[in-house]
This record gives C-alpha cells, sequence and structure tokens, in this order.
C-alpha cells in the first residue's frame, strides 16, 4: 500500500477508528494556549485536519478556520462537517497561503507524517511564512527515543451490525530518522471477517532534535501531553506538545 492507502481507501471508517480520542479536549487545550501566547487573532488552519473533528470545535470559538490534508475522501467528509470552514487539498511540507493566519494547528502526531528531517524543516518554514507575526503554531510530537516497541493502542466499536477493532503502534528500530506508525482495522460481522493493515514511515527524532529545528522560526514552549491542564514539560516524557510563537 502507498503511504496514505488505508486513509483514502477506509476514510469513512476514520472517526470510528479515532472514537476513543478526545477532540474537544485537545481543542480546548490549544485553545487556552493560543489564549495565553498569542496575537489575538482568529484566523485559523488545522494541517492534516483529516474529517475535520479539531475545526468543529474550534470554529465554536469563533475562529474563522480552514484545513489543509493530503487526501480528498477526508477533505469531502471535512466539508460536510464543518460548511462553514475553508478546505484545501495540499502537503502540509510545501504550501502557500494568500492571507496569514493567525493560529496553526497539527494534531495526533500528525507532523511525523513529514517523512524526514528535510522535509519536516520545510514544513516548519511553511508553517512560519504562512503565520502573522505573533502567531502560534500548536502540535503534539513523540520522542523517537521514548518508544517502546512493545506498547500498543487498542479499541473496539460497534456500528451497526458490523464490530470493528482498530490497533496503532509506533516502532523505531533504534537508529535513522525513520520510525513507523502501525495501523490495523478488523471488521466483523454474521457473514465475513475483513482485515486491513498499513505501516506509514514518519520522521523520527528526539525533543532535543525538534526544539533545534524549531527555535530559528519559533520560540518554543514544551508541555506534557496533558489536555485538562497546562504543565512544562519534565523532560522525561515521551510525548509532548509543543507551543511554537512566531518570532
Amino acid at each position: 500500500m502507498s503511504d496514505n492507502a488505508l486513509y483514502t481507501d477506509l476514510s469513512g471508517y476514520y472517526d470510528l477508528m479515532c472514537a476513543d480520542i478526545n477532540y474537544h479536549a485537545q481543542s480546548n487545550n490549544a485553545h487556552r494556549l493560543h489564549q495565553i501566547f498569542g496575537n489575538g487573532g482568529k484566523r485559523h488552519l488545522d494541517l492534516a485536519c483529516g474529517t475535520g473533528p479539531h475545526i468543529h470545535y474550534l470554529s465554536q470559538e469563533n475562529y474563522q478556520c480552514s484545513g489543509l490534508d493530503i487526501n480528498q475522501p477526508m477533505l469531502d467528509i471535512a466539508k460536510q462537517r464543518c460548511p462553514q470552514a475553508q478546505f484545501e487539498l495540499g502537503n502540509m511540507c510545501e504550501f502557500n497561503v494568500a492571507i496569514p493566519y493567525d493560529f496553526i494547528t497539527c494534531f495526533l502526531y500528525s507532523i511525523h507524517y513529514s517523512g524526514d528531517i528535510g522535509r519536516l524543516t520545510n514544513c516548519i518554514e511553511s508553517v512560519h511564512k504562512a503565520l502573522n507575526v505573533g502567531g502560534v503554531f500548536c502540535f503534539n510530537a513523540v520522542d523517537k527515543d521514548q518508544i517502546n516497541n512493545a506498547i500498543s493502542a487498542k479499541h473496539s466499536v460497534v456500528e451497526g451490525d458490523s464490530q470493528f477493532s482498530f490497533a496503532s503502534s509506533w516502532h523505531y528500530s533504534g537508529e535513522g530518522e525513520t520510525q513507523t506508525l502501525k495501523l490495523s482495522i478488523e471488521k466483523t460481522n454474521a457473514e465475513k471477517k475483513q482485515v486491513w493493515s498499513d505501516e506509514h514511515p514518519m520522521v523520527a527524532l528526539n525533543f532535543n532534535q525538534l526544539q533545534e529545528l524549531l527555535t530559528p522560526y519559533f520560540d518554543v514552549h514544551v508541555f506534557e501531553h496533558e489536555h485538562d491542564k497546562i504543565i512544562a514539560w519534565n523532560k522525561q516524557s515521551g510525548n509532548a506538545i509543543f507551543l511554537c510563537v512566531k518570532k
């Protein structure tokens, strides 16, 4: 399969796959961080926006929201969910905007879809150019040195006459700038069982490397991966929220 085949072919199941994610809490946390560190503006862009759940909640905070994603089927669903928002098909590593934004987000570790450090740097540069003065870039990331290859996240959902089981896990070989996000979906009903699996190559780097990439463009603040409170990163956790203010 191509890098994004699972998301494209099974876009109709994406919301089920992410049913255990608290989009409201994530969006609210990002909104609070923007209130504290941002420029007060309301123009918002969500990179790798998927089917638009974060845009749905941020629109309720009176942001003028737009979304960018590489998969058109996802954007079609997002447009149905958020008809007031603007959506564009594009690559977050090489995008340009006509009018700058005040607030750019990239949730669900999607920054790692950059694939390698060169393209991640292009993404950071594109975000910097797309922000107004004092604009904020907020995203979450995983530290390659803290990945436990034995851990996976799993959940099941019943939809109609079928049960869906989803599993995801990070895998890092211990060297290089690529890690893998492994995904699998099982759909079971009285008639048959269907199984899909995919592996996505993701950029791998530790948080020190990530901060070095960001610092030329942003004042960088790193927080614990908590959504109901704002806590400074303890420099040990392998998941963190990065809040970057344009220099």
